[in-house]
C-alpha cells in the first residue's frame, strides 16, 4: 500500500539552517533526507494501523453476525427451558392429584358433611292453645 505522504516540514529551510549552524552541506542534506524517511515510515505505520470506513463496516457486520448467533442460541435455550418447566409443572400437578386421591381413599370424607340437594321439608308449627274459657256458674233452673 503506497500512500503519498506530505511532510509537514520545509526540508530546504531545514538544510539551510543546518548549514548556518556549521554542518557541511552534504551532511545537512543527508540528515534531512534521513529525517524525512523516518517521518514517512512513522506516518505509513500509523496509516496502516488506522481503520478505514471499510474496516469499520466489516467489523460491524462481523459483530452483528456474532450477536445474531448468540441470540439464536439463547432463544433455543429459552425454548428448552420452557419445555422443561412445562414438564415439571404437569408432573407436579399429577403427583399432587395422586396424593389427594390417595388421601381420599385412605381417609374418606365423613358422610355427616354430605347434604343432599333435596329441599328440607318442615312441618307447620302447632297452633297456639286457645284462651281458657271462663267457667260459668250453673244457673238456676229456668222456669
Amino acid at each position: 500500500m503506497s500512500i503519498a505522504i506530505t511532510l509537514p516540514i520545509d526540508t530546504l529551510a531545514f538544510v539551510k539552517r543546518l548549514e548556518t549552524a556549521g554542518v557541511p552541506s552534504a551532511q545537512a542534506e543527508a540528515q534531512v533526507e534521513m529525517l524525512s524517511d523516518v517521518i514517512k515510515k512513522v506516518e505509513e505505520t500509523r496509516m496502516q494501523e488506522s481503520a478505514t470506513k471499510g474496516d469499520i463496516d466489516l467489523a460491524k457486520m462481523e459483530l452483528q453476525k456474532e450477536i445474531r448467533e448468540v441470540e439464536l442460541k439463547l432463544e433455543a435455550k429459552i425454548e428448552t427451558a420452557k419445555v422443561e418447566m412445562i414438564k415439571w409443572v404437569v408432573a407436579t400437578g399429577i403427583v399432587i392429584l395422586g396424593g389427594v386421591a390417595t388421601i381420599n381413599r385412605v381417609f374418606p370424607p365423613a358422610s355427616v358433611y354430605y347434604q343432599s340437594p333435596a329441599q328440607e321439608m318442615r312441618q307447620p308449627a302447632p297452633l297456639p292453645a286457645p284462651f281458657p274459657a271462663i267457667p260459668v256458674p250453673p244457673s238456676a233452673p229456668s222456669r
